[in-house]
Parts: C-alpha cells; sequence; structure tokens
C-alpha cells in the first residue's frame, strides 16, 4: 500500500499510510511531542503559534480532501481518542514552556486557535474532512479543553462566572496528581496552583495590613474573600489560639505520645485529640459518636499492628475521608452534619488539627475538596451558601497557617476582661513572610 509523506519539519518526517497500526502511530505520537518540545524551546512564540495551526488547523477549511492536515491521517482509521491525547500534550508542552518564561499572552492566543470562526464550517464533500472537523469540535467542547482554558485566563478572571471558579486551585490540585494525565499538564497544573494560593496568601496578608490602618481606603487592598470587613475578627479568633496550647503545640505533643500505639489505641487517641476544646459539647457527642463507629470499623483486621509512618498516614487520609467524602463523589454524613448546622469553623479546625499531625496528607485533603467543588457545582450559588461559607474559612485558616506566612496577634489596649476573644477590637493582626534559613 502506497504512503503519503508527513512532514512536521525537515527533521521530523512522517510517514502516514491508511492503515497506521498501533506501534506506527506511538512511533508518530514521540515524534510530534519531541517536534514541540523542540521548537518551543528554540522559537519565538507566533512561530510556534503558527506551526501549531498548520498542523492542527489549517485545510479543515477545504474543499480539497488532500488539504486535510497529515497529522490527522494517522488517526483516521477510528483513532479519535488517541487524537485528542495527542493534541491535548501537545497543547501542554507548550503552556507548560511558556508559563515557565511568563509568557502568558501567548498562552491565551493559543487557546483563541479554536475559537476561529471557520472551524465551525461544515464539509460534506469528504467525510474524511467532516471526521476531522467532528474530532476538532469534540474537543472543543470536552472537558479537557475547559481545564486548558485555566491557563490562559488572568487571575481576576478566574474568580469571575460560575460560583465554583473562585475554587480553581483545588481543581488544579487533581489535576496535577491524576496520573491519566499527561506530564506537562500535571506540572503545568501545579505551577498554577502554586501561583493563585500565593497570591491569594499575599492578597489576605496585605488586606489585613491596609484594613487596620489609618491610610485612606483609596490604598486599601481588596479583600481576597468574600467575607466581608468580618474577616478581620476571624482571623484574630483564629490567631488567638497560640502559645502552648496553640493547635500546633497540642499536634507536636499528640505526635509524641502516640508512638508505639497499636492502630486500635491510635484510633481512640486521635479521636480524643480532634474533638478536645470543642466548643459545643451537644455537638461534640454527636459527632464524636460517628465519627468513632465509623474509624472503628476501618481496617480492624489490622487494629492490632504496631502503627507506622505509613499507618499514620493511612489513618489521618481516613480521617480527611470520614469528614470531607467518603468516595470521592457525595459528601460525609459529618461533613453534611457539620455544615448545614453552621459549624463551618469546627470543621475546618478539624481538618486543621489532622493536617497539623500529619503534613502529608494535605494533598490527599484538597484532592477531597476539589470532589467535594465538582459534586456542588452543578447546584446554584443560592444552594450552597453554607459550602461557600466552608471555603472561604477554610482559604483563610489555611493560609493562616501556612509555612511562609507567620501571623502574630498584639493587643493595642487594655481592656477588663480576662478573656480575649470577648474583645476582639483590642487586638490588632500583623503578618509577615517567613524568611527560609535553608537558602
Amino acid at each position: 500500500m502506497g504512503a503519503t509523506t508527513l512532514s512536521i519539519s525537515q527533521e521530523y518526517p512522517l510517514c502516514v499510510t491508511s492503515n497506521f497500526k498501533q506501534q506506527d502511530v506511538q512511533f508518530a505520537q514521540e515524534e510530534i511531542y519531541n517536534f514541540f518540545i523542540k521548537i518551543v524551546n528554540q522559537m519565538p512564540p507566533d512561530d510556534v503559534l503558527y506551526k501549531f495551526k498548520t498542523l492542527f488547523i489549517d485545510g479543515l477549511d477545504s474543499q480539497d480532501y488532500y488539504s486535510i492536515p497529515g497529522i490527522y491521517k494517522i488517526f483516521l482509521d477510528d483513532k479519535e481518542h488517541e487524537f485528542s491525547n495527542t493534541l491535548k500534550r501537545c497543547i501542554y508542552i507548550i503552556i507548560n514552556t511558556w508559563k515557565t518564561y511568563r509568557k502568558d499572552k501567548y498562552i491565551q492566543k493559543l487557546v483563541n486557535l479554536f475559537v476561529l470562526d471557520n472551524l465551525n464550517v461544515k464539509v460534506n464533500n469528504f467525510p474524511e474532512i467532516n471526521i476531522c472537523k467532528s474530532w476538532l469540535e469534540n474537543f472543543i467542547n470536552s472537558k479537557d479543553y475547559q481545564e486548558i482554558k485555566l491557563f490562559s485566563a488572568k487571575h481576576d478572571e478566574l474568580h469571575r462566572g460560575h460560583w465554583a471558579n473562585r475554587y480553581t486551585s483545588y481543581l488544579l490540585i487533581a489535576q496535577s496528581v491524576n496520573e491519566n494525565n499527561p506530564r506537562e499538564q500535571q506540572e503545568a497544573a501545579r505551577k498554577l496552583y502554586i501561583q493563585i494560593k500565593d497570591k491569594f496568601k499575599f492578597d489576605l496578608a496585605m488586606y489585613i495590613a491596609r484594613s487596620q490602618s489609618a491610610v485612606s481606603s483609596t490604598t486599601r487592598y481588596k479583600n481576597p474573600s468574600i467575607l466581608g470587613d468580618n474577616v478581620l475578627n476571624l482571623i484574630k479568633a483564629i490567631v488567638l489560639r497560640r502559645g502552648m496550647f496553640s493547635h500546633e503545640n497540642i499536634a507536636n505533643i499528640f505526635i509524641k505520645q502516640t508512638q508505639e500505639q497499636t492502630l486500635e489505641e491510635f484510633k481512640i487517641s486521635i479521636e480524643k485529640y480532634l474533638f478536645f476544646s470543642v466548643d459545643n459539647q451537644e455537638l461534640v457527642n454527636t459527632l464524636r459518636q460517628q465519627f468513632a463507629e465509623n474509624l472503628s470499623l476501618w481496617k480492624k483486621d489490622c487494629n492490632q499492628e504496631i502503627i507506622t509512618k505509613e499507618l499514620f498516614l493511612r489513618t489521618c487520609n481516613r480521617v480527611i475521608d470520614c469528614l470531607t467524602t467518603e468516595n470521592g463523589k457525595e459528601p460525609s454524613l459529618l461533613f453534611i452534619l457539620l455544615l448545614t448546622q453552621g459549624h463551618s469553623l469546627t470543621l475546618v479546625v478539624l481538618l486543621l488539627k489532622t493536617i497539623l499531625i500529619c503534613r502529608n496528607s494535605r494533598r490527599h485533603l484538597e484532592i477531597q475538596i476539589a470532589h467535594l467543588i465538582s459534586y456542588y457545582e452543578k447546584y446554584p450559588e443560592d444552594e450552597c451558601k453554607w459550602v461557600i461559607n466552608f471555603m472561604e474559612i477554610f482559604n483563610i485558616t489555611f493560609a493562616i497557617y501556612a509555612e511562609n506566612v507567620e501571623y502574630n496577634l498584639i493587643k493595642m489596649k487594655e481592656d477588663q476582661s480576662s478573656n480575649p476573644q470577648l474583645n476582639l477590637d483590642s487586638y490588632r493582626v500583623f503578618s509577615q513572610m517567613k524568611v527560609d534559613r535553608q537558602k
């Protein structure tokens, strides 16, 4: 059977036949990936865009069968899935490199290539062209393309539209650990996640500083949360838990005291640790009973094993599951119970205390949060106010306890009360970036 030569460049020729075997497809894919890895690191962005458009888009509005981009001919033997994966990975190879060199405006141009009017033109003379166009249109309408658009949006644009857009960073975490995604997508998602989280922490610190100063309101930083100015009292209440009975110190004591325990003993200890100092005793009794029953049934056959680092991590992950989602789809009963009764801060503190004893569970927690957002995003904002309130408190609390930001509460004036929480106006919050002494 005759062969058609597909010349990506003089350095990367591909031979395309009408009957491509799977090993040939894989070889062609690697050639395509290597081509884009090379040009995105060597060519100006406009030239890269031209090459990309030539390979994947130009020719699909033609009346001539022979003008079909050669790349499509590799996949015409019923391999739409392989085509989509190839296209997606090529896009992320470009995005990942341009993100590294902060060429964000070109990422926007890349995404805009897929909204050209000529992509909507139907050509009926040649079924093969219609197939190629349908594949591209299916890609544009896919979740994959919606995820790609996140990388082209400006920071303030990420928060527009649907309420769940405010929590894009958690969806990026889910992308970054999904092994079904190409490694370039995972890396790009990781970078954008860090960028969004760092900006939130910076904006929060600057808002706190400006909102407590006498400077004109025109110079104030925008509140990065949607809780209004009441967020200051929330922050003060959270930061008050410092000193001898701070969450960090209690967490360190717990870690030392539970060494060499069996799993059964550890389950009892972590239950006591989590619910220690929760104010509402009636709520505590209900929660503890449900939590204890749930955790006691987990890995019951391993109850007599001594806690290892791995078992410690898995137990903390299980605690997070009990408090968020146990199947990665629907919210857990404890999650619903706490939030519907207005105890968002209590839930956040329980999750925080879990992370303080096992920081390696942080990624698992963020993935579970992403699952919850995916579950609730199909509901309108009015029906999700309690979930949104939880997310805002969660973001603020974990920003306060982030490793590279330090918050301190300083009493500015004396009051008659011995309980500082009764007059939070007497205090001011100060934040500063921690110095990395290892550098």
